[in-house]
């Protein structure tokens, strides 16, 4: 079954972080990714561009609206995800619990995907 792994952290403090430790974590990225793929767990992982990048798309009927930035102000914000295949949630859990940017004191929500 494919669950998808929604990386988030508080952007302020990751960015407040000692530039060493946040190269460490993203420096341990590469090796658990490639895990992963040796495993055949993984399916797709990226990282994403912070959310001062995002623009968020609305459809009102024909009528778009078009906001910069993530729609909702939230204390963490999306980062990154990967698209992992595990036999069932506990598996996914155990997968996500070893995430690198994990460390960072954020969070991965783990999502099953409709198949």
């Amino acid at each position: 079954m494919k669950y998808l792994c929604l990386i988030y952290n508080d952007e302020k403090k990751t960015n407040a972080l000692p530039s060493g430790e946040i190269q460490a974590v993203l420096d341990a990225c590469e090796p658990y990714t490639d895990k992963l793929k040796r495993n055949g767990q993984l399916v797709a992982a990226e990282r994403l561009r912070p959310t001062n990048t995002a623009t968020t798309v609305r459809m009102d009927g024909d009528r778009m609206s078009i906001t910069d930035g993530p729609f909702a102000e939230t204390k963490e914000q999306l980062g990154g995800f990967l698209l992992i295949e595990a036999k069932d949630l506990d598996e996914a859990i155990s997968i996500a619990s070893k995430m690198p940017p994990a460390r960072l004191g954020g969070s991965v929500e783990v999502r099953p995907v409709w198949e």
